[in-house]
This record gives C-alpha cells, structure tokens and sequence, in this order.
C-alpha cells in the first residue's frame, strides 16, 4: 500500500476510529492518542491484512487498544474510571457488535451535522461527546432552559432522520 494510499484509508476512518476509542475510554484526549495509535499500529503491519474491508480490522484494533488502555496501570492511576467500563458499555448495548455500534455512532454523528446552527452544536455535545444540558449551557454560554429546548429539538429531528435510515 502507498503512502498517499494510507493516507486516504486515515482520512476516511479516522472519525469512526476516534468515535470508537472515545466511547470505550471517554476521555478525548486519550481518544485521540488512541486513535493515531491505531492507525501507527495499522501501518506497521499493513503488510499482514490479508482482507478487502479495512474497516472492520481497524475497528477491532482501535477497541483492542482502548481495552489495553483501560486495563493499564496509567490508567488505573490516572482515572476512576475501571476496566469495568467497557463491560458497561457492551451491556448496554448486547445486540450490537463494536463495529455496528460504531456504524451507529457513525450515523448518528452525520445525523447532527445535517442539523441547523442552534440544533447542531448541543446534539453533537450531548449525543456524540455525552455532555450534560448544564455542561453545554456552559460551554456555550445560553441559558439551561435554552439548551435543554434545543435539546429536546434536536433528538426529534434525529428520530425522524434516523428512522429515515433506519437506525
């Protein structure tokens, strides 16, 4: 594979790989090391993907390295967040695999983006970064009862889109 060609493969994966990451781990920062680390990992060992779908095979190594992560002694020091998350995570959601609830994630991500100005911005920090009303209403700069309205706005637009796709 050619360098313009992995650079293609990272542009087109690299927010379902961070999404990934992000939802096992929730820490964006972390995400995002995770995320490079993946496609490091991907690159160095390109030569041994035998398949045609690069997606499943980066999907698997990105949750193979958030599980390490959180298995970590860093981690374990660094966060309170356990080893039991992905645990959590997976319970939650027992019918889909990683890589459906990736594509889940995925569709829901495009979903927010299609949405107008006021809508957008708290649809994508609340059902894509998991933020609270509060939080966004801080970030911001509205008022709660502002945010939340446009919360409950957003999540109907994203029903009826999302059943459109069936999701």
């Amino acid at each position: 594979m050619s360098e313009a060609e992995f650079t293609k493969l990272v542009d087109q994966y690299s927010a379902l790989i961070f999404t990934v990451c992000y939802r096992l781990v929730h820490d964006y920062h972390e995400a995002e090391n995770l995320t490079q680390d993946t496609f490091l990992t991907a690159y160095l060992n390109i030569d041994r993907f035998s398949g045609t779908n690069y997606k499943p095979w980066l999907v698997r190594i990105a949750v193979n390295k958030s599980k390490d992560y959180l298995k970590s002694a860093y981690h374990s020091t660094t966060s309170a967040v356990d080893c039991q998350t992905i645990e959590v995570l997976q319970a939650s959601e027992p019918d889909y695999s990683p890589i459906e609830a990736a594509e889940r994630i995925e569709a829901i991500r495009a979903a927010c983006h299609k949405l107008g100005p006021p809508y957008r911005e708290v649809a994508l920090l609340h059902f894509i970064q998991d933020k609270s009303f509060e939080e966004i209403s801080e970030i911001l700069n509205r008022p709660l009862k502002t945010v939340q309205t446009q919360g409950y706005r957003a999540r109907d637009k994203l029903r009826k889109e999302l059943k459109e796709v069936n999701i």
